[in-house]
């Protein structure tokens, strides 16, 4: 009772309940009313539909006469060919003399009619001159000529040989074999080039069988019953089509009283006849019935799935809800191990997920809390240390200058002061982009140091092109790697030689050229170097080149880099392109440079 209680005041079961009625009491007076209704009103509006579907019926039916008179027509106009024959072509010759209907031959010809259409089953061709006939068919049959009732068509359409002609339905009997039921649509085909005759010329007939099952996909939109008739009839009562009702009782058809009938006609332009569907009322009635309990049953199952699906809705809803208040009662007792499980991306998922990065940052801040202080001075002490290593290490090299120039050697004083230039301008934590004059100001003390210690054996040469601005920007330490790369695989080995650096602009490029006339290297050794350049994750003994080229990459661009060219005994060159950087903070490819 205590638990009823608890639940009772849930918003969820509040809500559960709200939707159940609101969902009931409409369901429960529309169904009534909609019975009701459909009860008083049933037969006026199932005669209005049924007569609709007649009147589509005889539409359709009219469109498909239509439709096999215009194929029929393809004897005149070849239209299906993609070409239109002139009405002055002697039709006579063609067909009894070339044995083609229009410009192809006659089997070609009715070939295309016999695929023109789906339920076209078979095509004939009656030559007036000899009696001889053409046919095709699609199922390859054997075909009995003697069954074959053209000469009963063809007298049929002797009177009006200018008229298309329709015969009804008949078996498919002079095929061997087939029990198929189809109606012949006939057409003759008359010389009308020359002068117009009184009697006109016959040249031959075209017929073509059409599967009966045409009308089926008509006529089953109506869902008839065992007792309800529909035919299909012409002018002079001839019977065209029946369904299996109609067909068992043709003598009979109006035998039946009227009162027991709804009888629903349209006209067919087409064959100056009608379709006709005679209803059977008590039928109708029947099914009446059983749609108003097919009614109340779904209106119960509706009622009893709507209350099945609101307590399932609230049960499911309310489960998260209730999870989460037992995870937050945790943590307000100051337990931060406690994590929701997010098993959906909806608006609990969310709300769960929210709350687990709530008791992350909460956990987090108190962590800070207790350690901020302490990073903060251990901050401030590598800041210290950073600033007092530097400047003792610069006055020691200074006491050390003076001392060698107050005992006159000069040569080391010299040394030393280079030494203590590259360290400061290695050591700046300034910007990543220096300019060109400093850049090359260390690349002098550097190899000031090269040749004392080399016994100046080897010489540095630096042509500046008179249109590069010094004060223009370059990577810093760009340069000095590859001159210490020169030097120590190129020009070592033989014991003295010549490093030159040119720098020099071209287009939109600053371009860097550092060469030397040492031992050069092999083709197969500078493609290999070439390609541990492009691959980032491969292995290379010349870091200085990799790190040089890739630094450059990444700073401005893949469209920038250095490449290497070398011949054995000659010397290698190593070319460095940059952008032209007049400002140190140009924006470039969306970075900073």
């Amino acid at each position: 009772m205590f638990i009823w209680g608890r639940r009772s005041k849930s918003l969820f079961v509040k809500f559960s309940a709200s939707f159940l009625l609101v969902g009931l009491i409409p369901l429960f007076a529309l169904s009534y009313i909609s019975v009701q209704t459909f009860s008083g009103y049933v037969e006026r509006y199932t005669t209005s539909n049924l007569q609709q579907m007649v009147l589509y019926m005889s539409y359709n039916l009219n469109s498909a006469f239509n439709q096999y008179n215009e194929i029929s027509k393809l004897m005149y106009t070849g239209r299906y060919e993609g070409f239109i024959e002139s009405y002055s072509q002697n039709q006579t010759y063609n067909v009894n003399e070339l044995e083609q209907i229009n410009t192809i031959s006659i089997e070609s010809f009715l070939k295309t009619v016999l695929y023109s259409d789906s339920f076209i089953t078979s095509v004939y061709f009656h030559r007036e001159s000899d009696d001889k006939l053409y046919y095709q068919e699609k199922e390859n049959k054997g075909i009995n000529f003697d069954l074959l009732p053209y000469k009963e068509w063809l007298t049929v359409m002797a009177p009006n040989p200018s008229h298309v002609a329709i015969f009804p339905t008949h078996s498919e009997e002079y095929f061997i074999g087939s029990k198929r039921s189809v109606f012949t649509i006939g057409r003759t085909l008359i010389d009308i080039s020359g002068r117009v005759a009184k009697e006109p010329k016959v040249v031959g007939t075209l017929f073509m069988d059409v599967d009966a099952s045409l009308f089926n996909q008509f006529f089953r939109e109506l869902n008839l019953g065992e007792q309800d008739d529909l035919f299909l009839q012409d002018g002079e009562g001839k019977i065209y089509f029946a369904n299996e009702s109609a067909a068992a009782n043709v003598e009979g058809l109006h035998a039946r009283k009227e009162e027991e009938m709804i009888v629903l006609s349209e006209d067919i332009p087409f064959l100056n006849g009608k379709v006709t569907a005679r209803i059977h009322r008590a039928n109708l009635f029947d099914q009446l019935f059983s749609a108003r309990t097919t009614v109340f049953i779904a209106m119960f199952i509706c009622a009893m799935v709507m209350i099945l699906m609101g307590v399932w809705f609230s049960r499911r809803l309310a489960a998260p809800i209730r999870n989460l208040i037992k995870q937050m009662a945790i943590v307000e007792s100051g337990n931060l191990d406690t994590q929701m499980v997010v098993s959906s991306n909806d608006e609990m998922g969310r709300l769960s997920h929210g709350f687990n990065r709530m008791v992350e940052r909460l956990q987090a801040y108190i962590d800070e809390a207790y350690v901020a202080q302490i990073k903060q001075k251990q901050t401030e002490l590598n800041a210290l240390k950073s600033q007092i290593r530097p400047h003792y290490l610069y006055n020691t090299l200074e006491v050390i200058r003076m001392n060698a120039v107050d005992k006159d050697n000069d040569e080391v004083a010299d040394m030393i002061l280079s030494l203590s230039n590259q360290l400061k301008y290695v050591i700046d934590y300034g910007e990543d982009k220096v300019s060109i004059r400093e850049e090359l100001d260390h690349l002098r003390d550097y190899f000031y140091i090269i040749s004392v210690r080399y016994e100046n054996k080897f010489e540095l040469v630096v042509d500046v092109s008179p249109e590069v601005n010094l004060n223009g920007y370059i990577l810093k330490l760009s340069l000095q790697p590859i001159v210490e790369n020169a030097i120590q695989h190129g020009l070592r080995s033989q014991g003295r030689g010549t490093v030159g650096l040119t720098i020099e602009k071209r287009e939109d490029k600053l371009l860097v050229t550092i060469y030397d006339d040492g031992i050069g290297m092999s083709k197969e050794k500078v493609q290999q170097l070439s390609e541990n350049l492009e691959e980032p994750s491969s292995p290379s003994k010349n870091v200085g080149l990799k790190n040089v080229h890739e630094r450059i990459r990444t700073v401005y661009g893949k469209e920038y880099g250095l490449s290497i060219s070398s011949r054995e005994h000659i010397g290698t060159s190593i070319l460095l392109s940059f952008p032209i950087v007049e400002k140190p903070f140009i924006v470039a490819d969306g970075e900073g440079i």
